[in-house]
C-alpha cells in the first residue's frame, strides 16, 4: 500500500494534524523543513496555514509550489512511535 496524506489541517506554529489513507492520524511537526528557497518564504504561519491537500499529489502543497513527501509527514507525525521504527529506518529517516 503507497502512504497518501488524505487529509491535514493547520494545527498551530509549524504544526498540523494530517490522517493518512491507511487511517492514522496524527500531529507532523513540519518547521524542519523550512530552509531553501521553496520553504523559506513558509516561515511567515500566514503563508504556512493555507497549506491545502493535493488531491492528484495525494499529499500536502502550498500556493508556492512547495510539497511535501507524505512519508516524511508520517515520520514526523510518528517518529516516537515504537512499532514504525524499523519502517523509519528501511525509509532512510533514521
Amino acid at each position: 500500500m503507497f502512504l497518501h496524506i488524505a487529509k491535514a489541517k493547520y494545527f498551530s506554529d509549524y504544526k498540523i494534524k494530517v490522517e493518512f489513507n491507511n487511517g492514522r492520524k496524527g500531529i507532523a511537526d513540519l518547521s524542519s523543513i523550512l530552509k531553501g528557497a521553496i520553504f523559506e518564504p513558509l516561515k511567515e504561519k500566514a503563508l504556512f496555514a493555507k497549506l491545502k491537500v493535493d488531491e492528484e499529489l495525494e499529499t500536502i502543497v502550498w500556493d508556492n509550489g512547495a510539497d511535501v513527501a507524505p512519508e516524511f509527514v508520517y515520520y514526523q507525525a510518528f517518529k516516537n512511535d515504537p512499532e514504525l521504527q524499523e519502517q523509519f529506518v528501511e525509509w532512510g529517516y533514521i
